[in-house]
């Protein structure tokens, strides 16, 4: 009796050893799966230019060749050529764009010339363009702000907006010492862009351009 118990215990103790030996090597069903992300940063990005000219305001070669200044000799009567163009660079994000023309010698410039943009000073301003109020006075300067009309979308190619205007003429009316007091008069036009998102309107876009979102300025000058 007890050798058959013994055996038993045995036996037992063996199943035991062998279930635990089972159970030990057993492991839970798993899986893994793994998501990547990968983050790229958006930009906004714009040139400006103009056709580069002589001092009579006639075209130095030809439209397509274009710089950042140029200088003028002024005469009465007489048409210069002043096509500021601002060009949104391949893969920008959607953006607003507006343009500020800040001209010096205000005081000077008013008295012989008027307002250069109600008086037709400045010519054939583009429709693609709004003027946003009224000229904004600042130290013997006057600055107006004009807005492109459309959010311009992103695209994988340089899109070229229109001119914001051709030139400026300089009335025969004239005389020589209105002439020479607008010596050392400059038109400079400075161009900045802020992206599209995030923002209702353009209103509100340029209300923040100071802020922390995506946005480029550009300078050309007389």
């Amino acid at each position: 009796m007890k050798a058959r118990a013994k055996i038993l215990s045995l036996a037992l103790a063996g199943t035991m050893i062998v279930s635990a030996g089972v159970f030990g090597t057993m492991a839970y069903l798993t899986d893994t799966k793994e998501v990547k992300n990968t983050f790229t940063v958006g930009n906004v990005s714009i040139t400006l230019d103009e056709a580069k000219v002589n001092l009579d305001g006639t075209y130095e070669t030809d439209q397509d060749n274009r710089v950042t200044a140029n200088e003028y000799k002024l005469m009465p009567g007489h048409h210069y050529i002043k096509d500021p163009t601002v060009t949104v660079e391949a893969n920008s994000e959607d953006a607003y764009i507006r343009a500020l023309v800040t001209v010096s010698n205000a005081d000077a410039v008013t008295e012989v010339l008027g307002d250069i943009f109600e008086d037709e000073v400045i010519t054939e301003l583009s429709d693609e363009w709004d003027q946003v109020g009224g000229p904004v006075e600042g130290e013997g300067t006057l600055t107006y702000e004009f807005r492109y009309k459309e959010v311009v979308t992103a695209s994988d190619t340089d899109i070229g907006l229109a001119a914001l205007f051709t030139g400026f003429t300089i009335p025969g009316a004239v005389d020589n010492e209105g002439l020479e007091s607008l010596a050392g008069m400059r038109i400079d036009v400075v161009a900045q862009a802020i992206q599209a998102d995030g923002f209702a309107d353009a209103g509100a876009a340029w209300n923040a351009f100071k802020g922390e979102s995506t946005q480029t300025t550009e300078e050309t000058g007389e």
